[in-house]
């Protein structure tokens, strides 16, 4: 009867072999790289720099060699001074293309005797027209009264010239209102800038994405309520043309 044969047990140090072998040519392609390589003590220091550089924030050269070397805190200052000249360029075109579109609302109020009752303004959010009350709504109502209608369209013509967001704001006085139809002057505000804005949308075809509308009630006055005047110029409904800048803002902090 033959003896069952003992298997040999497995060699456990067999992958030292190819890690030996790895490390040789390593070493062999390391030893090549090298001699054929020139890197010279001041060549090793630039890098050194530029690493240094890198890591700590430095303001030195960080390209390595000397004659085409740059400064990149010289290089950041170059191009935050020519975006600053094309914002500030941006927002000068912006600005007379708003002061042209004053000056031609202006003209048509004062062709159509409505000075006093509208009036444009310039201002940092952008160019303001508001319009009292009276010339738009009767007391207490929020319909576009027929014979101004037709006026509005004209403005809104103007309007559509240029491509900035338009805010409709309707303001009332501190005078509350409670009716079925408006239980408060949020309502009536909200219902008057509403009714302005679909005029725009529908016959002054300014387009949807570029108008919104928006509520102030009696929270913002330019005038004193304790009066008759203050309270009458204090009724009336904004249309406020953006300038992107101020746009820009708004939308940041969810104004829009």
């Amino acid at each position: 009867m033959k003896k069952k044969k003992h298997e040999e047990p497995e060699n456990s140090e067999r992958w030292l072999l190819t890690y030996s072998d790895l490390i040789t040519l390593l070493m062999a392609f390391f030893i090549v790289m090298y001699a054929s390589s020139t890197v010279s003590k001041s060549k090793f220091a630039q890098i050194a720099q530029s690493l240094k550089a890198g890591f700590e924030g430095s303001t030195g050269k960080t390209i390595i060699g000397n004659e085409d070397a740059v400064d990149i805190k010289t290089s950041n200052n170059y191009v935050t001074q020519q975006s600053n000249k094309q914002n500030a360029s941006a927002e000068k075109t912006e600005e007379n293309k708003l002061k042209d579109v004053k000056q031609k609302i202006d003209q048509y109020v004062k062709e159509n005797g409505m000075q006093g009752s509208v009036t444009t303004n310039l201002e940092e959010k952008g160019l303001v027209v508001s319009i009292v009350d009276t010339l738009m709504f009767d007391r207490g109502r929020a319909e576009v009264k027929p014979d101004f209608e037709k006026k509005l369209v004209e403005i809104g013509k103007i309007l559509n010239t240029i491509d900035n967001y338009i805010r409709i704001e309707g303001h009332t006085d501190n005078t509350p209102i409670s009716n079925s139809q408006y239980p408060s002057n949020i309502e009536l505000g909200s219902a008057r800038s509403n009714n302005v804005e679909h005029i725009l949308l529908d016959t002054a075809k300014i387009p949807p994405t570029q108008m919104y509308t928006v509520s102030y009630a009696d929270t913002r006055p330019v005038a004193d309520n304790n009066t008759d005047v203050g309270k009458a110029r204090n009724r009336r409904v904004d249309i406020v043309i953006l300038n992107s800048k101020f746009n820009a803002v708004e939308q940041e902090s969810g104004g829009k």
